[in-house]
C-alpha cells in the first residue's frame, strides 16, 4: 500500500495541511517580503561564495573546499522549503500530499545531518591545521577532503532514510493539520494515532549520534586548537587563528542550537510556535548568515571579491 493510499484511509484525505508560520503573524504580506528578501540573499550569497572558492586558486585549500560544501548544503536546505512556503501563501493553496511530504522530510534531514557532519570536519580541518602545521598538506590531502565530505554526505543520507520511513510508516487518524511550514518530523508525528513512544526512542537516539559526536569531535578539536593558540609566540597568527576559529565557532553555535533545542529537549519544552521560530533559525537564517560570517571576517574571501570586481572593471572599460 503506498502513502497516498494509507493517508486517505487513516485521515480520510490524501494531503496533510501546512498550518505555516504567515497565519501566526499580524503583517503576513510584511513576512512574506522579509523572507523572501532572506531566500534571494541565502542563495545569492553562497553561489557567489562557491563561484569565488572554484574560481581563485588562492582559495583552493581544504578549509575553503569544506566551505563550499557547506554553501551547496544551505543553498539546497533553504530550498527544499521556503519556495514551497513562499508560493502557497501566493495562491493560497497549503496542502502537501503524503510522498512530496516524505520527499521534503528526507531531503532536509539528509541536509541537516550531513552539515552537522560536514561542520565537524571543518573543526577538525582547523584542528589539524593550526596543531600540526607541517604534517597538514599529508594529513587533509585532496582524497582525504573528498573522503570526509562523502562520508558526511553518506551519513546525513542514512540518517535522512531512517528518520523519513520511521515516520512515514506511521499510521495518521487524528489530523492532517501540521503544525509547521513544512514537514517537519516531530510536527508529523503528533499527527499519529500509533503509540509513537518506541519511535520517539528511536528518534531521539539517532538524533542524539547525530548531534553530540559531531560536537564532541568539534569540543575536542576547538579545546587543543585554543592551547595550540596559548602557547602561540606571534601575535600575528595568534589573531589569523583566533579569526577562523570565531567564525567557524558562530556557525556550529547558530546551527547546533536550533536543532539540539528542537531535537533533543523534553517535550514540554516545545510549542508549535516556537518549534517553528526554531526551524526558521536553522532553515532560513543560519543559510543566509553563513556567506556573510565566512566572508566579511574573512581577508581570504574579501580579496577574492576585490579582485573579480577589478577584472569586471577591466572588462568593462575594454568593452568601452
Amino acid at each position: 500500500m503506498d502513502n497516498t493510499t494509507w493517508v486517505a484511509n487513516d485521515t480520510g484525505q490524501s494531503d496533510f495541511i501546512l498550518l505555516g508560520i504567515f497565519g501566526q503573524s499580524k503583517h503576513p504580506t510584511l513576512l512574506w517580503v522579509v523572507i523572501f528578501v532572506l531566500l534571494l540573499t541565502a542563495l545569492s550569497g553562497n553561489t557567489i561564495l562557491i563561484f569565488l572558492i572554484y574560481s581563485d586558486a588562492h582559495l583552493h585549500t581544504p578549509m575553503y573546499f569544506f566551505i563550499s560544501q557547506l554553501s551547496l548544503m544551505d543553498m539546497m536546505y533553504i530550498s527544499v522549503t521556503v519556495p514551497k512556503m513562499l508560493m502557497d501563501q501566493v495562491i493560497g493553496v497549503n496542502n502537501i500530499s503524503a510522498p512530496k511530504c516524505g520527499m521534503q522530510m528526507f531531503l532536509y534531514v539528509t541536509l541537516g545531518g550531513s552539515e552537522c557532519f560536514l561542520l565537524a570536519a571543518m573543526a577538525y580541518d582547523r584542528y589539524v591545521a593550526i596543531c600540526y602545521p607541517f604534517h597538514y598538506p599529508i594529513l587533509m590531502n585532496h582524497k582525504v577532503c573528498i573522503l570526509l565530505a562523502f562520508g558526511c554526505w553518506f551519513l546525513g543520507s542514512l540518517d535522512g532514510f531512517m528518520l523519513t520511513s520511521v515516520t512515514m510508516t506511521l499510521a495518521f487518524c487524528k489530523s492532517q493539520e501540521i503544525h509547521h511550514f513544512f514537514c517537519e518530523v516531530p510536527a508529523v508525528m503528533k499527527l499519529s494515532c500509533s503509540d509513537t513512544s518506541l519511535y520517539e526512542t528511536l528518534i531521539y537516539l539517532c538524533c542524539v549520534l547525530m548531534l553530540l559526536i559531531p560536537l564532541t569531535v568539534i569540543s575536542s578539536s576547538y579545546f587543543f586548537i585554543l592551547l595550540t593558540i596559548y602557547r602561540m609566540n606571534s601575535a600575528k597568527g595568534r589573531k589569523k587563528a583566533l579569526t577562523t576559529c570565531t567564525s567557524h565557532m558562530t556557525v556550529v553555535i547558530l546551527f547546533y542550537g536550533a536543532g539540539i533545542y528542537n531535537y533533543m529537549l523534553p517535550s514540554s519544552y516545545h510549542t508549535p510556535e516556537k518549534d517553528m521560530m526554531a526551524s526558521v533559525f536553522y532553515t532560513i537564517l543560519t543559510p543566509v548568515l553563513n556567506p556573510l560570517i565566512y566572508s566579511l571576517r574573512n581577508k581570504d574571501v574579501t580579496g577574492a571579491v576585490k579582485k573579480m570586481l577589478n577584472v569586471g572593471t577591466v572588462l568593462q572599460e575594454a568593452i568601452k
